[in-house]
């Protein structure tokens, strides 16, 4: 089956949302969706408040971490442990939950399949079908009436964008509505092994919290290697990597460079692109979804496509959708200039290889 750079995995998306500025009875009678896109069960208040724990408890040890930093509390044991927790979980989230789960930007073997799904549970981000059914509802309504952390939902003065900015960062979080996993996500609700990797999420909460600590006070032989690696590798990291990917929902939908056509305010982002693993590259994912490389253009760092290029090369992952030149020129500016950049020119010469030698 082909899909069109718009085709959310799983979603309905054959509706034309209003957007958010429009008049919300206009936005009422526009959208009619063939199934609802809440779940009918809200969020529950202790549910909320353990969203609330989660975001509250990482925060306070970052800020907490700036004075510590030139003290007594790190050590060259805390930063290996924390920088591989920090690759396994965020990568997890890029290439497993969104450039895979969500947008099948490749297709994976069974137990890339499952490893992926865990990796990403252990950025405490929320279960696999909750994670990707949120962002396929994002892309169906993005920066429009229905999208789940668009900054743009309450008007475009500055007043309205800060308070914007804020709900598209953390707020949205706590909105008891819950996306519907039938309507957007039935792919993974029939999948039994990721439906397990979903409900085992507790589980790997307790992994990704505890299991730095275990590794610390046993390279260290102390209970002080355990407690300083269980601030900075879990709390710390989870801390750090929870705003990284809640900034791809603020910041690039609000700052930036638009260097390809879109109908939503995405942006490119360049100083978050290492940090976030080259998801700020993000108006190009938002002009075309499904590529698996998010950085297209010259000179454009993208740490997760090359994670895909090495499964791909290992025969773990098949069929990876990378940047085509002839798509992509069609979406770029009359007066762009920035060249795409060699994985682009790369992907077409490989094409044209392969066309020349089944000839």
């Amino acid at each position: 089956m082909t899909t069109s750079p718009d085709t959310v995995h799983g979603a309905d998306a054959t509706t034309d949302p209003a957007p958010l500025t429009a008049d919300p009875a206009a936005a009422r009678t526009r959208i009619r969706p063939a199934r609802p896109d809440f779940e009918e069960e809200k969020t529950s208040n202790f549910q909320r408040f353990l969203v609330g724990l989660f975001v509250a408890i990482p925060l306070v040890a970052l800020v907490a971490a700036i004075p510590l930093l030139w003290g007594w509390g790190l050590g060259w044991h805390d930063v290996v442990i924390a920088l591989v927790f920090y690759w396994v979980s965020g990568l997890g989230i890029t290439v497993g939950y969104h450039r895979y789960f969500t947008h099948g930007s490749f297709k994976a073997k069974k137990g890339l399949r499952v490893a992926l799904a865990i990796a990403g549970s252990l950025a405490i981000e929320g279960p696999v079908i909750t994670w990707v059914s949120d962002h396929r509802r994002h892309h169906k309504y993005s920066d429009r009436e229905g999208d789940p952390h668009s900054p743009w939902r309450y008007g475009d003065d500055w007043k309205a964008l800060s308070k914007g900015l804020v709900y598209a960062h953390i707020g949205w979080l706590f909105d008891p509505n819950k996306t519907s996993q039938e309507k957007f996500s039935p792919d993974l609700l029939a999948d039994r092994k990721i439906a397990s990797v979903d409900a085992w999420f507790p589980g790997y909460v307790a992994v990704t919290l505890l299991l730095p600590a275990l590794i610390g006070g046993l390279w260290g032989m102390s209970i002080h290697g355990a407690l300083t690696a269980f601030f900075w590798a879990s709390l710390v990291r989870v801390a750090l990597l929870h705003h990284v990917t809640w900034a791809i929902n603020s910041i690039c939908h609000t700052f930036g460079a638009e260097e390809f056509e879109v109908r939503d305010k995405s942006k490119n982002v360049a100083w978050m692109a290492i940090a976030s693993f080259g998801e700020s590259w993000h108006n190009l994912h938002h002009a075309d979804p499904t590529c698996a490389r998010h950085g297209a253009l010259k000179g454009q760092l993208d740490p997760s496509a090359r994670v895909i290029w090495a499964f791909e090369k290992l025969g773990w992952a098949y069929d990876v959708r990378w940047p085509d030149e002839e798509r992509l020129t069609a979406k770029r500016p009359a007066a762009a200039k920035r060249k795409l950049g060699a994985w682009t020119r790369l992907a077409a010469r490989g094409r044209s290889a392969a066309t020349a030698e089944s000839r």
